[in-house]
């Protein structure tokens, strides 16, 4: 498999890097997180000027048509700096839904509404009883005349405090766990009988708890009655994008600790000049070009047609950059001493995100045994 980058996929690799180089230092990130959003209004603009809100959507839409791999570019690039803003709510998820899910008229609308930075999105589904379980829907839409009524509860909504069009899911048939049923809605959260209430979480970043009380909706704003299979590959292509942000912070975990190591002194010797401590930051190298690899897998293989190849891919790459973010946390807090407890220093906070990044849609041990009950990878064994 070729991982060469292609000339367009290295112009977007400089432009991304440099950005993030320019305008995110950890000075600056801690900024952007006091700002009222919990994230910079300036830099979201700066990402609408490079185009990369119009990624994953076609050269007539107002975008310029990046699959999986110019996603884990981006993405890789936003891990380095602890990117706060809501890409990932809004390109990834809202981006994916629309794309997969919206009818010609709604994308041709929205579509250049989002890449030009003027439409934010997010994607409520999560209900505090379902964990990593997609099918488990407990919030009804009661057919009233022309329209539905949604009643329920969603959590843990990824910027959903800031969004300005939620995609929402509620059980419009079928049991609590069925497969089929589930539709999908996407609504005004300032539309009577719906009230979220945001929150930082515990990487920095923003979320919002989603309450449904009798919300009235028109027949337009159902978007698929059978919304489970679109909802399946569009977080198989989200967890791709956390696999390449994952890979940006340990990177970032693995250079602040190799320059800790050439400076700070002990019994009067740079305390890298210890073999021991040399072996555990080549194991370190080790675990972080592991996940390298699995993440661009993961990225070639986001956009696999068939579901069970696709989410066998995305589940070998999440249960390693599970692995690897664990372990090159986990050296690199103990390498830098005390000081990478402290919310003073950077390597914390890469540890919290990649953390977070793990529990997302699947721990590494879900994905895992998903993977054992389908015989691994490349099948099940005969």
């Amino acid at each position: 498999m070729d991982f060469d980058l292609s000339e367009d996929q290295r112009l977007l690799k400089d432009s991304v890097d440099r950005l993030v180089a320019d305008q995110y230092q950890f000075e600056q990130r801690k900024k952007y997180m006091r700002e009222p959003a919990g994230y910079s209004t300036a830099m979201w603009n700066q990402i609408t000027e490079l185009g990369l809100l119009g990624l994953p959507f076609d050269e007539t839409l107002g975008g310029f048509g990046g699959g999986g791999v110019e996603t884990a570019i981006v993405m890789d690039a936003f891990g380095r700096g602890l990117v706060l803003e809501p890409y990932f709510a809004t390109v990834i998820l809202g981006g994916g839904l629309l794309r997969r899910t919206a009818p010609a008229s709604m994308l041709g609308e929205m579509a250049p509404k989002v890449a030009a930075g003027k439409m934010k999105l997010a994607f409520a589904h999560v209900e505090r009883q379902s964990r990593y379980n997609l099918e488990d829907v407990t919030t009804t839409a009661v057919k009233d005349g022309g329209g539905y009524v949604l009643d329920g509860a969603k959590s843990v909504v990824i910027h959903g405090d800031t969004a300005n069009r939620i995609f929402v899911t509620a059980r419009i048939a079928g049991q609590r766990r069925a497969r089929d049923g589930i539709g999908l809605f996407l609504i005004d959260p300032a539309t009577p009988g719906v009230v979220r209430r945001g929150y930082p979480t515990q990487d920095g970043q923003r979320a919002a708890e989603l309450t449904l009380t009798k919300v009235r909706v028109g027949a337009a704003d159902l978007l698929s009655d059978n919304a489970l299979p679109a909802i399946e590959h569009v977080i198989d292509e989200a967890i791709a994008a956390l696999c390449a942000e994952a890979v940006g912070a340990m990177q970032s975990m693995q250079d602040l600790t190799l320059e800790y190591l050439k400076t700070r002194k002990q019994f009067g010797r740079a305390i890298g000049s210890f073999q021991v401590l040399q072996h555990r930051s080549v194991d370190m190298l080790v675990a972080v070009e592991q996940a390298r690899s699995m993440a661009m897998f993961a990225a070639v293989m986001a956009g696999e047609e068939n579901p069970t190849e696709r989410r066998k891919a995305i589940s070998a790459a999440k249960v390693q950059i599970g692995r690897s973010a664990k372990h090159v946390g986990q050296e690199a807090i103990q390498l830098h001493g005390g000081i990478g407890m402290t919310d003073e220093y950077a390597v914390g906070h890469y540890f919290k995100r990649v953390t977070m990044i793990d529990q997302m849609y699947g721990d590494a041990d879900t994905h895992l045994a998903f993977l054992a009950a389908q015989g691994g990878l490349f099948g099940k064994v005969a």
